[in-house]
């Protein structure tokens, strides 16, 4: 069955070409980086650039090393740090979300946007802090440690949340109320169960957020038993005589699949979240 061709206004065509050449260049510029990667992932010298996109000789002897560098001890770390400070976190956002868009207490007004004042400075500026105290404590190169650190909840999250939660009709809250609920039970029966779209949202960004993280780890963690997988895969090109730029291009293609087997599945609950959230606010 042949498409009908929509009938462009004039001058629409040219704009609609036009965004489209646009989009096609960006995604070139993105995937571009990417195909690197790969190249240099399959090629049996250690360089980044190679002269051809497909390697001459390929090989695995990348991914093969990759293991043997203790790679998966760096995946498990990371993985259970994210897992313990985003769920920590969603409990902390959601319930600081709550009280910002339901209750109503002095310094409400103010409150959030002063979290969000100190959140625009980097946490790199208290890394001397950090250190000297940690130091004092003798707490230093432990991996709760290093998740403690991280559990402050986000006030970008907060503000995020509580857009969302704003969506949510007060209707339904002034029923609970009647039927005898507390601000707990609302919470806990009515809008968190409507709030798992922004909840996704959260978690999967938290995630992303503490995969990444490089300056705190570098800072706290000193054993190669404790590396993050950021920090352990800064060991593999910081040698003095040797970068292994193979090894480390196979470990990201490697460590990026999780996170986007991940992506699939939740986009879509993420994309609901994302749009509900930014109609109120």
């Amino acid at each position: 069955m042949s498409r009908a061709r929509r009938a462009y206004k004039p001058g629409e065509r040219l704009r609609v070409w036009s965004i489209r050449l646009v989009l096609w260049v960006v995604i070139v510029m993105a995937l571009l980086p990417l195909v690197y990667v790969v190249t240099a992932s399959f090629s049996p010298t250690q360089t980044f650039f190679s002269p051809s996109v497909i390697p001459q000789h390929p090989t695995l002897d990348n991914y093969r090393a990759v293991f043997q560098s203790g790679f998966m001890r760096w995946v498990w770390n990371s993985t259970e740090v994210a897992v313990v400070v985003s769920a920590a976190q969603l409990v902390m956002t959601s319930t600081a979300a709550y009280a910002f868009s339901r209750l109503r207490f002095i310094g409400r007004k103010y409150g959030l946007m002063t979290l969000l004042l100190l959140q625009m400075f980097p946490n790199s500026m208290a890394i001397a802090a950090i250190y000297a105290v940690l130091a004092r404590l003798g707490i230093l190169d432990r991996l709760w440690v290093y998740a403690l650190l991280l559990i402050g909840g986000s006030a970008f999250n907060i503000w995020l949340m509580k857009g969302y939660f704003d969506t949510i009709p007060r209707e339904l809250d002034e029923s609970a109320y009647v039927d005898g609920a507390g601000h707990f039970q609302i919470f806990w029966r009515i809008v968190l169960p409507l709030a798992r779209p922004m909840l996704a949202v959260v978690f999967f960004l938290t995630i992303i957020g503490m995969y990444s993280e490089y300056i705190l780890a570098g800072t706290v963690l000193q054993s190669p038993d404790n590396y993050t997988l950021g920090l352990g895969m800064f060991t593999l090109i910081s040698g003095q005589f040797a970068q292994n730029w193979g090894i480390f291009a196979a470990g990201s293609l490697m460590a990026a699949v999780p996170l986007s087997v991940a992506f699939a599945i939740l986009n879509p609950m993420m994309a609901r979240g994302l749009t509900a959230g930014a109609t109120k606010g």
